[in-house]
């Protein structure tokens, strides 16, 4: 399930962007992570999906495979170049499907906008939606930022990182493959023997100081058939897309509220998540290897 091909495509800032082919028959699916993740946390969603599409990751700048070159800010709009780059890459003057999670669904916003017609449907969860602001360092950072900053990078193997994510939140809801995959694929080997981040610390927390991309607005200026699916806990960033889907003006633009999913729902339940992505997408409806059941959505808003 963990295994992909991998190519590197250039995109902006010198960056050489790491996509990773997962195989799979049918329409392309572009896949695209949250902040601090990989390419391979999909892959249990993605192991469900490839009867009917063909399914590529990319490893965003600072993440995963794909390294950040020296002086480079961490500004989103350069992970929607990211994106772009790979979609140049695969699909030529062709729009594909997407899907994203958290700071990769924000890429796929930044991206459709900044060039309309680059993607065909896109199938988005809990994207950090946020208006244009200043870079907040220093006093001025989101907790977040400094959570982030003083996590944990190496580990004596990826066995203790992986028991020690398993054992308390945020990591510990993950599916036990999403976890897996995440560990194996988004450390690298030291030369002691250790195990450490390929997402450092400190590049984590600057992505997260550079979240006002203005992507906000952005949603406004969506053309396409895009979901906007959050979980039913209440807390940001589900309300900034709440709140971002209604200045939504095409009626393509959907908002769709999970039961029981927190902000890592498609790492979470990528069984559950698959077969409304499959539907959506234009997958077959019920196959098996998109699972067995639907779980229902309640509609918060068709505009």
């Amino acid at each position: 399930m963990n295994c992909s091909d991998v190519a590197f495509h250039p995109s902006s800032d010198a960056v050489d962007v790491a996509v990773h082919d997962f195989g799979g028959e049918g329409p392309l699916v572009v896949f695209c992570h949250a902040t601090g993740f990989c390419a391979h946390a999909w892959a249990p969603l993605i192991e469900a999906l490839k009867s009917q599409f063909r399914c590529v990751a990319l490893d965003f700048r600072a993440h995963g495979l794909t390294e950040l070159p020296a002086g480079v800010e961490l500004v989103w709009r350069g992970m929607a170049e990211d994106l772009t780059a790979v979609i140049d890459a695969l699909s030529p003057g062709q729009p594909v499907l997407a899907v994203g999670h958290s700071m990769g669904a924000s890429a796929i916003v930044m991206a459709e906008t900044a060039r309309p017609g680059l993607i065909e449907r896109a199938w988005l969860f809990e994207p950090i939606l946020l208006r244009s602001g200043p870079v907040n360092r220093g006093e001025n950072a989101p907790d977040i930022a400094n959570a982030a900053r003083s996590r944990r990078a190496t580990f004596p193997s990826r066995a203790e990182a992986e028991a020690r994510y398993a054992s308390r939140p945020p990591l510990g809801l993950l599916d036990p493959r999403a976890l897996s995959a995440y560990v194996e694929h988004g450390f690298e080997n030291l030369a002691d023997g250790s195990v450490t981040l390929r997402c450092r610390p400190e590049n984590e927390a600057s992505v997260f100081e550079h979240h006002n991309s203005g992507a906000f607005d952005r949603v406004a200026e969506l053309r396409i058939p895009v979901i906007m699916a959050v979980g039913n806990h209440g807390q940001p960033p589900a309300q900034w897309v709440a709140e971002a889907a209604s200045t939504a003006t095409s009626e393509a633009v959907e908002l769709i509220e999970m039961e029981g999913l927190s902000h890592f729902g498609p790492l979470e339940s990528p069984d559950r998540l698959a077969v409304d992505i499959a539907r959506f997408l234009g997958g077959v409806a019920g196959s098996a290897q998109v699972g067995e059941t639907h779980d229902a959505v309640s509609e918060l808003g068709n505009r």
